[in-house]
């Protein structure tokens, strides 16, 4: 055989299956090497419990570890150390009395009231509903009411499906991920706005018969404005019967949020000058003399408290050097109090 050259080529030699089951081999064992392991790219999320699953959208869990023993004490504690809404604690307690009081004629066979444990949560925006319903989470898991005592927190946007017959398979999973703890729904009157919607009545069917179905595993407390939460209640008989425990969440005063504005300085590890301790309490007076049910209570004092901690870094990265306590001091200018009479203040 004989290439273009005129030269005389000897012919190749086949080669073996043995040769190319090695380069498959080889090949196979690189890949191998630089893969990463199956077992590293898909990473357990931390921020879900174990027992939960997968979290729809719209929807927050808040785990609960079984294992700890739960106290009723700790979680009244915790309730006490809130600051302000003395009707709403003093509410919280008269139902935990109302409780132990039922479980000990239960235990001496004695007849007790068939209890609804539902609650209605009514009032204005940033008033501790939330707060609240996670500490009556720990309540009811302390006086044996749910096994687990976790909470799912929801809205209309967690339980309302896009499509006809999608509602009641989406409310369905939250309830699922509630059940032997508290579903909370946040804003509930949403759920059946905007005229005779099918949807609506959908979600709330589907909630009634659950809440019926597994009446010793779930508890459910709905929260809202209080003239739009009563129209809620009113739309569904069913919904009237089950949900006949209202707490009414009042606004904070001026001193409360002035109060919350001083928990978040603490809380976040910065301190109020002299003058902006003398003068706070004013400044919040002033500045929530004007408001109505939009107004933002505790969500408005947190608002504020950012802003100013915006403030004090522009002033503070001027500084060349800044002292640990320039770090942590919030003054005047960072918290937007202006005094009519700049004398009245020791700062420039």
């Amino acid at each position: 055989m004989e290439d273009f050259t005129g030269e005389t080529v000897k012919p190749r030699k086949k080669k073996g299956c043995l040769f190319y089951f090695a380069i498959f081999i080889g090949v196979g064992a690189i890949l191998a090497l630089f893969s990463p392991d199956p077992k590293l790219e898909k990473q357990p999320d931390e921020s879900k419990d174990e027992e939960a699953g997968e979290i729809p959208s719209g929807v927050e869990y808040v785990p609960v570890d079984t294992n700890e023993t739960v106290s009723l004490e700790a979680a009244l504690e915790e309730l006490n150390s809130l600051i302000g809404l003395a009707s709403v604690k003093e509410e919280v307690k008269k139902f935990v009395k109302f409780v132990q009081v039922s479980k000990e004629r239960e235990k001496a066979g004695l007849k007790t009231a068939d209890l609804s444990y539902h609650m209605v949560f009514t009032g204005n925006p940033g008033t501790g509903k939330t707060t609240v319903a996670r500490i009556m989470a720990k309540i009811y898991r302390a006086l044996g009411v749910v096994e687990k005592g976790h909470l799912v927190e929801t809205d209309r946007g967690g339980l309302i499906g896009e499509y006809v017959g999608q509602t009641a398979v989406k409310t369905g999973k939250v309830i699922d991920l509630a059940m032997d703890g508290v579903l909370f729904i946040d804003e509930a009157y949403a759920i059946t706005e905007g005229g005779d919607s099918g949807y609506g009545k959908e979600c709330v069917a589907t909630l009634l018969k659950r809440m019926e179905d597994n009446r010793d595993r779930l508890v459910v407390i709905v929260a809202g404005y209080t003239d739009e939460m009563k129209e809620f209640i009113d739309t569904n008989p069913g919904l009237a019967s089950r949900f006949n425990r209202y707490i009414e969440f009042p606004d904070y005063t001026y001193k409360e949020l002035a109060d919350i504005y001083r928990s978040q300085a603490k809380k976040n590890e910065y301190v109020l000058s002299a003058d902006v301790e003398r003068w706070l309490d004013a400044y919040i007076a002033v500045r929530t003399k004007e408001r109505d049910k939009h107004f933002g209570n505790g969500r408005w004092v947190r608002n504020e408290f950012e802003k100013a901690l915006e403030r004090h870094a522009m002033r503070i990265a001027e500084v060349e050097h800044p002292t640990k306590e320039q770090l942590m001091t919030l003054i005047m200018s960072d918290v937007g109090i202006k005094l009519k009479n700049p004398d009245e203040s020791d700062e420039d």
